[in-house]
């Protein structure tokens, strides 16, 4: 397992040989000092960053790899490993290794890619859900879309920021493997990390009118809907002076900033928003948290589509990582690594439908 040191880092213990050498001479050659080679220089963009070996003083002989924590800066982090590629089995498998590999999941070589295990954080209920690799093998390519979504449904509704984003982040390493031929790599993976709880904020909705379709700008709600109030366009439990206050996330914060900036001088009449910070410990536990009770009829169905399926202009500021790991299978190369770049493409493509539908 990994081992999180003292001062930040994680520690992977080196695995027996050859795989351990392998891994540990691939970060070595990344991380040179004296590395010039650019292709090998932006690979380090996709990798978590390597601080060398490490052994504990009790036991010299037990060796470590040293990295970059890259789930340090997140408080709730989401995560799921991935393994990419057609093949997880090296080109000097032995026929039973080959057999037992493909065993495992057949599918591998026809989709590109397998979930090795999954942790999600729910809000609504302030834990996690945790998948392991027998989750990932029981998807089949009609249920491997659902299964992935999974990994981005905080309880509440899909993330599609976080998609969004991973799929930025995917389609740079795809490029990357694209214009390289140096390496191959086999029974790899893909880290992925998202923020599951951001800080809070007050949102008041405040002189909230009903708007045409054809007024409301593209993006705001999906697939062209606009929120109805039912009751005369009135809110139940709202305060003296018409506004109700609710508990949301800080990334809806650089939504209506960025949509308010995109839309504000042909739209400010339609919609008028303001955004104001929370302490971090009231996120979706304050009493004005959006209920059933507070809200009327259809409200929090139409609400969840403005907080949560985003527009594309903030897909970017979603606070997601996506790494690439396990590297105890990585060979020199003089052809591109058709297998890892089909793994991508046909995660990249599930990722999209899930975002658009």
């Amino acid at each position: 397992g990994i081992l999180q040191h003292p001062d930040g880092t994680v520690l992977k213990q080196l695995q027996p040989p050859p795989r351990g050498a392998r891994e540990q001479e691939f970060y070595n050659k990344v991380y040179d000092s004296d590395c010039c080679d650019s292709i090998l220089l932006e690979l380090r963009e996709y990798l978590p960053k390597y601080f060398g070996v490490w052994s504990p003083p009790t036991a010299p002989n037990d060796m470590y790899l040293k990295l970059e924590d890259v789930t340090r800066k997140f408080n709730k982090p989401c995560i799921m490993d991935v393994k990419i590629g057609q093949k997880s089995y090296d080109p000097y498998a032995s026929a039973e290794k080959i057999q037992q590999q493909v065993s495992k999941y057949p599918l591998m070589e026809e989709i590109g890619f397998l979930v090795l295990g999954m942790r999600v954080y729910h809000v609504s209920s302030d834990s996690y859900e945790t998948q392991n690799q027998h989750y990932g093998r029981s998807l089949t390519k009609e249920t491997v879309k659902d299964g992935i979504s999974k990994f981005f449904h905080n309880g509440y509704c899909l993330r599609k920021d976080a998609i969004a984003a991973s799929i930025l982040k995917i389609e740079k390493i795809l490029k990357w493997f694209e214009g390289q031929k140096q390496l191959n790599f086999y029974a790899s993976s893909l880290l992925f990390v998202y923020e599951g709880l951001c800080p809070a904020t007050t949102m008041r909705l405040s002189d909230v009118t009903l708007a045409e379709k054809r007024g409301v700008p593209k993006g705001l709600l999906s697939g062209g809907d606009i929120l109805e109030y039912n009751n005369n366009i009135h809110v139940i439990n709202s305060t003296e002076n018409g506004k109700i206050e609710a508990s949301v996330s800080k990334g809806l914060s650089k939504f209506y900033a960025l949509h308010k900036k995109a839309y504000s001088k042909r739209h400010h009449s339609q919609l008028s928003l303001k955004v104001e910070n929370l302490e971090q410990d009231n996120v979706w536990k304050s009493s004005t948290c959006i209920t059933q009770e507070h809200l009327n009829g259809n409200v929090i169905p139409q609400l969840e589509k403005v907080f949560c399926h985003m527009p594309a202009e903030i897909k970017e500021s979603a606070n997601v990582e996506v790494r690439m790991i396990d590297f105890a299978h990585v060979f020199p190369s003089y052809t591109k690594d058709e297998g890892y770049i089909y793994g991508l493409k046909n995660l990249i493509t599930v990722l999209q439908n899930i975002l658009d539908n």
